[in-house]
């Protein structure tokens, strides 16, 4: 299979267990359900997972699928059937709605990639990687206790903190100030990029991209 495939132009609707294509890539937002969750920047990972489903094409309005504790949109891109969710289950336990899906659609660990905040990663890099710690993210840490270390990760920096003495908990819950947000359509097209390369390619190199102009 070449590395870059044309898109095909289907409109019909996705058949979420049969389905004729190479393989099937689960893309995994993590933040917290809630209003007031919204525009935090422990959400960064449910921002950027919406702009991926709003800018590729075929896939489906999300649907909050109970049993599978989280909000679901599913769609392709060239031969590869991507499912994109969001866990509802607050982030903390992120783990279990990872774990339901992949087993569902019987999706291996090497083919999940999480995208999330980190506080040790300054504001305006992307860094990628496979497997690793979870420096102290909950939501990592859940998606590794249910599902396994060796899921893609795409950490969006969040840091520093400022002022330095601030808890680092009420730091990630706060709204990003107003010159990061000046910048946040700049983090949302590069983590897009990113992700649309890793499910043609298959691969996540480790590297760090900067997305402030």
């Amino acid at each position: 299979m070449a590395l870059f495939q044309r898109r095909p132009q289907v409109s019909d609707p996705v058949n979420y267990i049969s389905i004729g294509l190479n393989k099937t890539v689960l893309v995994v937002g993590l933040g917290n359900m809630g209003a007031e969750y919204d525009g935090t920047r422990h959400n960064i990972g449910f921002d950027c997972v919406d702009y991926f489903v709003s800018k590729t094409n075929d896939m489906s309005d999300w649907i909050n699928k109970k049993d599978l504790k989280c909000h679901m949109s599913t769609g392709n891109l060239g031969q590869t059937k991507v499912i994109a969710i969001k866990p509802t289950t607050f982030m903390n336990l992120s783990g279990e709605a990872v774990q339901a899906v992949m087993h569902y659609y019987k999706i291996p660990l090497e083919r999940v990639v999480l995208i999330h905040d980190e506080l040790d990663i300054k504001f305006g890099d992307i860094r990628t990687r496979v497997g690793g710690s979870s420096a102290g993210h909950n939501g990592v840490k859940s998606v590794t206790e249910h599902a396994g270390e060796e899921t893609g990760r795409i950490r969006i920096g969040v840091g520093p903190k400022k002022p330095a003495q601030i808890d680092s908990a009420d730091f990630v819950l706060g709204k990003f100030s107003d010159k990061e947000l000046k910048q946040l359509s700049n983090l949302r097209r590069e983590s897009l990029a990113i992700l649309t390369e890793w499910v043609y390619g298959g691969n996540l190199l480790a590297e760090t991209r900067n997305f402030l102009v």
